[in-house]
This record gives C-alpha cells, sequence and structure tokens, in this order.
C-alpha cells in the first residue's frame, strides 16, 4: 500500500493521467467560510515531457493576467516545479468543464499573441527573471493544450 502524503499531487498516481486536462485538486473553506478550489491544469504528460522554462514563464504572464478577464474569483496562476503544468486557485467552485472552457479561450488568445514585445510584465521592474521568455514555444503548448482538449475532453482519469 501507497504510504499517503500531506501534499495532494504526492498521492496522485502520475502514471495513470492522460495530459492534457484540467482536475480539481482540492476544495478548502477557509475561517470566514471562503470557499477556494485548486485545479490542476495539465499540459504534459508526466514523466514523458517537459515545458521549458522560457516558455513556461510566458504562459505564466499571458495566462495570469487574461484568466482575471474570463473568470471571476481567480487568486492565482502559478507553475508546477515539475514544469507540467500549472495550478489554478479561485474563490468558490467551478466545473472542471467551466475551468477547461475559460483556459481554452484565453489560449487561444496566446496562439494568435502577435509578438513578444507585448506579452505583459517582460520587463525589469515587473519581472524577475525578464529576459527568460519565448512566445513560440508558449503559442505551441498553448496550441498543443486546445488540441487535445478538444480532440480528449478535458478529463484527466
Amino acid at each position: 500500500m501507497k504510504e499517503s502524503r500531506n501534499v495532494e499531487s504526492f498521492n496522485l498516481d502520475h502514471t495513470k493521467v492522460q495530459a492534457p486536462y484540467v482536475r480539481l485538486a482540492g476544495t478548502v473553506k477557509g475561517p470566514q467560510g471562503d470557499v477556494v478550489s485548486k485545479y490542476d491544469v495539465r499540459f504534459c504528460q508526466p514523466n514523458e515531457d517537459v515545458m521549458s522554462t522560457a516558455a513556461m514563464h510566458t504562459l505564466e504572464h499571458l495566462m495570469a493576467e487574461y484568466i482575471r478577464d474570463e473568470l471571476e474569483g481567480v487568486i492565482d496562476l502559478s507553475p508546477m516545479g515539475c514544469r507540467t503544468g500549472f495550478y489554478l486557485a479561485v474563490f468558490g467552485s467551478q466545473k472542471e468543464s467551466v475551468i477547461a472552457e475559460k483556459l481554452r479561450a484565453v489560449l487561444a488568445q496566446v496562439v494568435a499573441w502577435p509578438d513578444e514585445e507585448t506579452v505583459p510584465g517582460v520587463d525589469p521592474v515587473m519581472c524577475g527573471n525578464w529576459k527568460d521568455h519565448d512566445l513560440a514555444g508558449a503559442r505551441e503548448w498553448a496550441s498543443r493544450w486546445i488540441e487535445g482538449i478538444d480532440s480528449k475532453g478535458w478529463a484527466c482519469c
């Protein structure tokens, strides 16, 4: 029997999921009654592929900025350390299919993004590693996520 861990993703069998997907990773209720939901937004098949840091960084900038136009209550969009996807934290609870639909709209914007110079926050004042960006790579991953979701649906398991 596998030992249980405190970190939700350490309890996920990464060999059984099928990326790309959106998965509700957990919901917590705060002391004031607020509900916060965390979604696993996977781009790469775990242990088979990873995003370059530069492409992931550009995706983070674009997704973090524009998901807030699509979805109310966004708290944070953060890259996974394993570089296979992102965590999206929001107030309240939404169906995974709704999150996938909103992310698809954002990623369609990424695919069509005009040029490196217009990526939000890419300067030394707003970004701690502003030279490490790859719009072409971000576009490629966004396109792959959309194609995967369109062909198989949003669910992971």
